[in-house]
C-alpha cells in the first residue's frame, strides 16, 4: 500500500513500454502466466481512522470514560465489497475479544475504553491471489492543550487519514471486479477532514517551497559570482 498526497483515479493503466525497451506489447497488454495483468495498475483510495465521546464521567463498573468507533471506507462513492471479502480490526488485548471481523461494510467497531493504543487494521480480498493489506491506526480519544494536558469535553474527538491501496499486475479476475464497483448511495461519503481543499493547500505550499528554493539558488549563485570577481580582483593585485 502506498500512501500519497494526490487524488488518484480509481482506475489506472500504464502505457506500453517503448519498442526495443526489452518489454513488448504484448507482455503488457496481456495476462502474464498465472493470470495477472502485467503493466496494469489500479489505486483504490481508502479513509480510515476513528471518532471518540466522553461519557461524561468515569463508568463505576469497568473505569471506561469514552465511547469511540474505528473505521475504514473508501474515499469516493463505492461499495467496497466487491472487491473486499472482510476487514479484520485487532484491538488492545486487554478486550474481551480483541479480534474482530467484518464481512460487509460499513467496516468499524464501536466499544468503549479509557486508554488510546494501535489498532491493526486487515484487509482481505475477494481474490485470495492479492495479498492482504495492513493498515495501522493509534486510536485516539483525547485533545491535548499545547502543553500537553489532556482536555476534557464534550466535543467528538476524530483522528482520520487518507491513504490509496494500489493493485500492481493484479489477477484478470481482480481487476474486472475493480473496475466494476457498485455504487452506494447518489451522495458522496463524507469525511472529517476536507480532502480536496487540503491536496489545494498542500500544493499551494509546496509552490511556495519550490518559489522559496528557487530564490535561494538565485541568490546562492549570485554571491557565488560575486566571490569569484573578487578573487580576481585580488589575484590582479599580487604582485607577480
Amino acid at each position: 500500500m502506498d500512501a500519497k498526497q494526490a487524488i488518484s483515479l480509481p482506475v489506472q493503466q500504464r502505457a506500453p513500454a517503448a519498442k526495443g525497451a526489452g518489454q513488448s506489447s504484448k507482455a503488457v497488454a496481456g495476462p502474464e502466466v498465472g493470470g495477472r495483468l502485467k503493466g496494469v495498475q489500479v489505486v483504490k483510495p481508502i479513509v480510515y481512522g476513528n471518532v471518540a465521546w466522553y461519557l461524561g464521567s468515569k463508568r463505576d463498573e469497568d473505569g471506561h470514560t469514552h465511547q469511540w468507533n474505528v473505521y475504514l471506507k473508501p474515499y469516493e462513492n463505492e461499495d467496497m465489497s466487491v472487491y473486499v471479502k472482510r476487514v479484520h480490526f485487532k484491538l488492545h488485548e486487554s478486550y474481551a475479544e480483541p479480534n474482530r471481523v467484518c464481512h460487509a461494510p460499513p467496516y468499524g467497531v464501536t466499544e468503549t475504553g479509557w486508554g488510546e493504543f494501535e489498532v491493526v487494521i486487515k484487509i482481505f480480498f475477494q481474490d485470495s491471489n492479492e495479498r492482504p493489506v495492513t493498515i495501522y491506526h493509534f486510536l485516539k480519544l483525547f485533545d491535548r492543550e499545547k502543553d500537553g494536558n489532556v482536555k476534557m469535553g464534550s466535543e467528538p474527538v476524530t483522528s482520520e487519514s487518507y491513504d490509496e491501496l494500489v493493485f500492481t499486475d493484479p489477477t484478470a479476475k481482480m481487476y474486472r471486479l475493480l473496475s466494476h464497483p457498485k455504487l452506494n448511495t447518489p451522495v458522496a461519503p463524507s469525511h472529517q477532514i476536507d480532502y480536496e481543499e487540503k491536496k489545494a493547500k498542500d500544493l499551494q505550499q509546496i509552490l511556495a517551497a519550490k518559489k522559496k528554493v528557487k530564490q535561494e539558488i538565485a541568490e546562492l549563485k549570485a554571491r557565488l559570482a560575486n566571490a569569484k570577481e573578487n578573487i580576481v580582483q585580488l589575484k590582479s593585485q599580487v604582485p607577480t
